[in-house]
């Protein structure tokens, strides 16, 4: 079909990106069970879900707990957002012994949903750090942008970090300080370090551009499309194109350069084109 088609398409271009970069991607290494943290396991339907913040995955792992849930759940709207996220709700990959990693990294089906790199990004920056209610992100990560992105920081800023601007937040991802301190959170680490797609083979990688018509091909090979859809929900606040645009006009040519670099892979691998905004160097 059409739909097999086009998902063989994106098969093959990760694979091509992989094998392009190989280099850049250190070789093969070796994963390690904290690499696998991101794979959310059902046994019944043997999948494997990578779940990648900011790409629908809240709703991803309502559907998740619904497939694993024998029954205790059957709408995944009825799950609330912070119980979705409740990591002892899903068994996700590290959790099984080497021998059983394998065979489910052998057998069982593997799929993974993407977003545009800077769409997701400033989604991440808007849900982090323009909400009040973050309140743990701006003092995990708020104080230590603001501390050492913004000079003459008020005493207040440094201590609530409650109001990064967009273009901080953007050198501090950029900083190299910051890559050799910690990897990055969940919710702006590349898609690549979160997933594996070069040690990983996914059957399935689904666009966040595309998500119902995706997700319903995935629980339809799953086998339980006649009674399981993906929700659908029109938010008005997701963050579009047109919004990501006006994020990147403050953000200087070096900056954007810099930034592009970080999730270049990103972008080669799920065939997303470089944007019509940047003033690449």
């Amino acid at each position: 079909s059409n739909t097999a088609i086009l998902h063989q398409i994106r098969r093959d271009q990760v694979t091509d990106t992989c094998r392009a970069n190989s280099v850049s991607s250190r070789k093969r290494r070796v994963l390690t069970p904290n690499d696998l943290k991101h794979l959310v396991v059902d046994e019944d339907h043997e999948m494997i879900y990578c779940y990648v913040p900011k790409v629908a995955c809240t709703n991803w792992k309502r559907v998740m707990m619904v497939l694993t849930g024998r029954g205790k759940y059957s709408d995944p709207m009825e799950i609330p957002a912070n119980e979705a996220h409740v990591s002892s709700n899903l068994k996700t990959l590290n959790q099984y012994s080497i021998p059983e990693i394998n065979h489910r990294l052998k057998n069982y089906m593997k799929f993974l949903f993407v977003r545009e790199p800077f769409e997701r990004l400033v989604s991440a920056y808007r849900n982090k750090f323009t909400q009040k209610y973050n309140t743990s992100f701006h003092k995990r990560y708020g104080t230590k942008i603001v501390r050492r992105q913004r000079k003459n920081a008020t005493q207040e800023a440094l201590r609530k970090g409650d109001d990064v601007k967009f273009e901080e937040f953007v050198a501090y991802l950029i900083d190299p300080h910051t890559q050799r301190e910690e990897p990055f959170n969940e919710h702006w680490q590349t898609v690549y370090s979160l997933c594996h797609p070069c040690h990983i083979h996914y059957d399935l990688i689904g666009k966040y551009e595309t998500l119902e018509e995706d997700s319903n091909y995935v629980l339809q090979l799953a086998g339980v499309g006649n009674y399981l859809k993906f929700p659908t929900y029109a938010k008005s606040t997701r963050t579009t194109d047109e919004m990501t645009t006006e994020f990147f006009q403050n953000i200087s040519s070096e900056h954007q350069t810099q930034l592009y670099e970080v999730y270049k892979l990103d972008f080669l691998m799920f065939n997303y084109s470089v944007p019509s905004y940047l003033k690449l160097e």
